[in-house]
């Protein structure tokens, strides 16, 4: 059995969809089948038993001549046709035939048992073989006979048969009909089962060649077509397919974009970093000291590129892990958001230690990964640290999880503000200043994790304003830390 369900396994689908709808349509055409030959029968046998009966009721007023006359072997036939069997049974078994009885009937216990029975309603119906061993189907009755000069009584049998030849031809050949019959449906079946297994795997053959081109020659542009009315199994997996091909081939584009921008970012810090040190090789080789001035110029350029190249990798580290790496990798803790700000709002006062900073912080608790939420608010500083005038300040306020961070700064341009939070995008009117174009892109990236939104905006009287709305409560919940 193990061998067959491996066999049948190992076929393929269109196979196995043809073996089951011939299989089915053999069960239910099996079905019928004998259903119908049973009933056939039950109607011939019917009539074999209406014919019996009525042979039955012809022979009864014969049966005393055959009694007082006892034969136990037909003479002539003569009134019902070679068709007919009738002959009277004694209850030692004597068997006393009609002079018109086709043949002899061979009499069995049970034909005996009727001579004594009371039932004379129904009688004992069944088949059974005359002396020449051909098949019959026999009517025993019980009868009584009462002697009318001495009024003694004597109790027989009457058998009445009729040959079953007929009948049986009749079934063989109705069985014969009916086995070809089952055949050729059950052959249509399988073949009409192949056919629409065909066509119906036809979308699924088609995405199988899809799957399969994309898998040798990674194309991601190739679709599938599919009916906009189409809603069945095949459809949706055809949607699905083209689904994730589609993404597949936009996150393909993003990751060449993000390597296409790192090199042009990272060209730029290199390209100064190769040049400063040139300079100094060169100063070596040469023997010509560079003025003190010049050279302490030189170093601190030298360090400020490999800090902007430092920062600019890390950044990079941080966007390229996927958001499910991050979400699996990382423990999300109940943070006091209040705490974070302020631990910010100190590193921002260290870079822009000629500014004002104010802040009012309300209390606020937030499910989220500390470091990274501390790196966001540090970048939404620096950004305002960067673009404040000398001596301008900046306003800081949290209140029921709404974070706002407001600088008098030049502003950003209404055309611009869609695309702060894109990667490496910077304004036109910022290159000159140090920075990636990534601190945004992963403020935007962080607060979305933690479930919240961020949004620039231009400020009133001029500036941007910077929003974070985080979900959380305004007390810490018992538990304490919990994973995400």
């Amino acid at each position: 059995m193990k061998k067959v369900v491996r066999r049948y396994r190992s076929l393929p689908i269109r196979s196995r969809l043809a073996l089951l709808v011939a299989a089915a349509v053999a069960f239910a055409v099996a079905a019928v089948s004998v259903t119908c030959w049973f009933i056939v029968q039950g109607k011939l046998y019917g009539q074999l038993n209406d014919e019996l009966d009525k042979s039955m009721r012809m022979g009864r007023d014969q049966a005393a001549v055959a009694l007082n006359d006892c034969d136990q072997t037909p003479r002539e036939n003569v009134g019902w046709g070679p068709r007919n069997y009738f002959q009277v049974v004694l209850e030692d078994g004597t068997a006393c035939v009609m002079p018109f009885s086709a043949g002899v009937v061979k009499v069995t216990e049970s034909d005996k048992e009727v001579v004594s029975s009371t039932d004379r309603l129904t009688g004992l119906r069944r088949n059974g073989t005359d002396a020449d061993g051909n098949d019959v189907r026999i009517l025993t009755v019980p009868e009584t006979f009462i002697d009318r000069n001495t009024g003694e009584t004597t109790n027989v049998a009457l058998i009445s048969a009729v040959p079953l030849k007929g009948t049986q031809s009749t079934l063989n050949d109705l069985a014969l009909i009916l086995l070809l019959v089952s055949g050729i449906g059950v052959v249509g079946a399988g073949a009409a089962g192949l056919a629409v297994a065909r066509a119906g795997l036809r979308p699924v053959d088609k995405l199988t060649e899809a799957v399969e081109h994309v898998a040798r020659t990674e194309d991601l542009s190739i679709r599938i077509p599919v009916e906009e009315e189409a809603e069945d199994e095949v459809a949706r997996l055809s949607r699905s397919f083209n689904s994730m091909t589609s993404a597949l081939a936009n996150s393909r584009e993003l990751q060449q974009q993000l390597i296409a921008d790192a090199g042009h970012e990272l060209r730029t810090p290199l390209t100064s970093l190769r040049t400063n040190i040139e300079l100094l090789t060169r100063s070596e080789e040469t023997g010509r000291p560079i003025p003190a001035d010049d050279r302490k110029a030189l170093l601190a350029s030298v360090k400020a590129q490999m800090t902007e190249l430092a920062s600019l990798i890390g950044d990079l580290q941080e966007l390229s892990r996927s958001d499910s790496d991050q979400q699996g990798a990382r423990l999300l803790q109940v943070v006091d958001f209040q705490d974070t700000v302020e631990s910010a709002l100190r590193r921002a006062r260290l870079r822009g230690p000629e500014l004002t900073i104010t802040a009012a912080l309300q209390p606020w608790y937030v499910r989220a990964e500390p470091s990274t939420l501390e790196r966001a608010i540090v970048n939404i500083l620096d950004n305002a640290v960067k673009f404040s005038p000398e001596g301008g300040s900046i306003e800081v306020a949290l209140d029921a999880g709404v974070l706002t961070v407001r600088d008098h700064g030049p502003g950003i341009p209404a055309d611009e503000l869609p695309h702060v939070f894109d990667r490496f995008w910077r304004s036109p009117s910022a290159r000159a200043l140090p920075g990636s174009g990534l601190g945004l892109s992963i403020v935007a990236r962080t607060v979305e994790q933690a479930g919240g939104e961020v949004a620039l905006s231009r400020a009133d009287g001029g500036g941007t304003l910077a929003t974070v709305r985080l979900p959380g409560a305004a007390t810490a919940p018992p538990e304490g830390p919990e994973t995400a």
